[in-house]
């Protein structure tokens, strides 16, 4: 294998780890009042979220650690995208604190039921998770860019909350720890099909 091709390899872990990196930086420059820098950094790591799973299933890059990687990249980017929300733009909060504790508590539900159930965060990358984490992250960089359309965060709400519950019934339903489940549909025909 080429030098480049192992480093190519290595790029959806490398970008999962930058954004687990950005998050102390982001959580400074929130806290610290600096929302200019907050979304400079902010921006390109959701874009990198979108980017590093992509990567990975595109050309076959896709693993256990990676799964893992991600999975914790993504609560922490949330979390701190959360705080940053909290500490640049109270109004957005307090003018839609029913939203935001919908889609904060589906999340903290959701890490604790799977560390729980498995030690560790789930990882099970559904269609409603990602879509989920998509239109989040579009509704938190339009809220840093331009201001928030109040629908969009109803629809990343709604669809967050639908998504949380579903892998709420997968952890129920999977007794152990799993990567790259599709769906509650999906899972259901496994057993489905499984000899008894």
């Amino acid at each position: 294998m080429s030098a480049l091709a192992l480093l190519f390899r290595h790029v959806p872990n490398a970008l999962s780890v930058a954004r687990i990196g950005a998050a102390p930086a982001l959580g400074y420059f929130a806290a610290s009042g600096s929302e200019q820098l907050f979304t400079w950094l902010l921006v390109p790591a959701l874009v990198t979220d979108i980017a590093d799973g992509y990567i990975a299933r595109r050309f076959g890059l896709t693993s256990r650690l990676g799964a893992a990687l991600d999975s914790v990249a993504d609560a922490l980017l949330f979390f701190v995208a959360i705080f940053g929300v909290w500490a640049l733009h109270p109004d957005v909060l307090r003018a839609h604190a029913v939203a935001g504790l919908l889609l904060a508590g589906g999340w903290i539900v959701e890490i604790a039921a799977a560390v729980v159930r498995y030690g560790k965060l789930s990882s099970f990358h559904t269609y409603a998770s990602k879509a989920a984490g998509y239109l989040l992250g579009i509704m938190i960089g339009v809220l840093f860019v331009w201001g928030l359309p109040p629908l969009l965060l109803y629809v990343a709400v709604i669809v967050s909350v639908g998504a949380n519950l579903e892998e709420l019934v997968l952890i129920l339903l999977l007794p152990a720890w799993r990567t790259d489940v599709r769906g509650l549909y999906w899972v259901l025909r496994e057993r489905r099909r499984a000899p008894p």
